[in-house]
C-alpha cells in the first residue's frame, strides 16, 4: 500500500467477502473517521482529503465491493446492501463499546452513510454529507431515470474500454498525489469499475425515491451538508434548488450545518478538499472523545 493512504486492512463482510480498507492511523481517543465515495468512486476518490484528517483522527478510505482491491457481490447492490457493508465496515473497525465514528459521505455514499447510521446512532459522533444524493430535490426524479441510468452507463463502459475514462481520470486527479492517481488509473477507470457503477444504480432512483415517505431517522447525529456552488452539467437554476433541499436535510438536525463549497461543482472532494478537512475537524473537535 502506498504511503499517503495509509496501511491496507481487510475486514470480513457477515456473509464472507472481504473488503479493503486504506487506514491512516490517528490519535486513539478521536472519532474514526470513515469515508465513502460516490457511485463506482474507489478510496482513491478521497486522496486528497484521507492524509489531513490523518493528522488528528484514524482516517478509513475503504472499496465498496467490487471496487478497488474489494471483492465483488453476488446479489443486488441495493441501499440495504451497501449500508450492511458498511455497518461490516465499523464493526471489524470496533476496538471497544465506546468507539465512535464520523461518516463522510460523498454523492450516493451520503445516503449509504445516512442509512448506516441511522442504525445504530449511538456510535455516530456525526455525518459530513458532500453533495449528496438527496431524495428532497424534486429535480433528481424529473424524466425517464432507468433511461438517464442506461444512457450514462453505456457512454462509461465505452470510455472504459477506449481507455479514454483513464485519461479523463488522470486530468480530474491531476492535483493528487503520484500514488493515489496510480490507484486510480490501475483500479477506478476499468471496465469492472463501470460494472459495479452500473450495479449500485441499478435500483438507486427508485429506492431514493421511497425514502420520500419513509427517510432514516437520524436522532440527534450532528449532520454537516457540504453543497457545491457551480452548476456543471445540472445548470444553475437546478444547482439553486438542490442547495435548497440540502439546506433543509442540514437544518433537519439539532447541530445540523449547511456550508457552500464556491469553487466546486459535484466533485467536492476533489476542488475543495480543505472544505471538507474543516468539517470533519468539527465534528471530530465536537465530540467528548475528541474535544480538546
Amino acid at each position: 500500500m502506498t504511503h499517503t493512504q495509509g496501511r491496507s486492512s481487510y475486514v470480513t463482510t457477515r456473509d464472507g467477502r472481504r473488503l479493503h480498507a486504506a487506514v491512516l492511523d490517528g490519535p486513539p481517543d478521536a472519532p474514526v473517521v470513515v469515508f465513502e465515495a460516490g457511485a463506482g468512486g474507489s478510496r482513491s476518490t478521497w486522496g486528497a482529503v484521507q492524509p489531513a484528517v490523518g493528522a488528528f483522527a484514524t482516517a478509513v478510505a475503504y472499496d465498496r465491493s467490487g471496487l478497488g482491491r474489494s471483492e465483488p457481490d453476488p446479489a443486488d447492490r441495493t441501499f440495504v446492501r451497501m449500508a450492511d457493508d458498511l455497518d461490516d465496515l465499523l464493526d471489524g473497525l470496533t476496538t471497544g463499546d465506546d468507539m465512535r465514528f464520523v461518516l463522510v459521505g460523498h454523492s450516493l455514499g451520503g445516503v449509504i452513510a445516512r442509512l448506516a447510521a441511522s442504525r445504530r446512532p449511538h456510535r455516530i459522533a456525526g455525518l459530513v454529507l458532500v453533495d449528496p444524493s438527496e431524495e428532497g430535490a424534486d429535480d433528481m426524479f424529473r424524466g425517464n431515470t432507468a433511461r438517464r441510468v442506461a444512457i450514462s452507463t453505456a457512454l462509461m463502459r465505452a470510455l472504459a474500454r477506449t481507455g479514454i475514462l483513464r485519461l479523463l481520470g488522470a486530468l480530474l486527479f491531476r492535483s493528487a498525489p503520484a500514488d493515489v492517481k496510480a490507484d486510480l488509473a490501475r483500479e477506478a477507470t476499468t471496465p469492472r469499475a463501470v460494472e459495479t457503477m452500473e450495479q449500485e444504480l441499478k435500483t438507486f432512483y427508485p429506492e431514493l425515491e421511497s425514502w420520500r415517505g419513509a427517510a432514516p431517522e437520524l436522532g440527534r447525529v450532528p449532520v454537516t451538508v457540504i453543497s457545491g456552488v457551480k452548476g456543471g452539467g445540472m445548470g444553475k437554476a437546478v444547482r439553486g434548488r438542490v442547495n435548497e433541499a440540502h439546506a433543509r436535510r442540514a437544518a433537519a438536525s439539532p447541530a445540523g450545518r449547511h456550508v457552500l463549497a464556491e469553487n466546486s461543482g459535484h466533485q467536492v472532494p476533489i476542488t475543495d478538499p480543505g472544505l471538507v478537512v474543516d468539517e470533519v475537524r468539527r465534528l471530530v473537535a465536537g465530540s467528548p472523545e475528541g474535544a480538546s
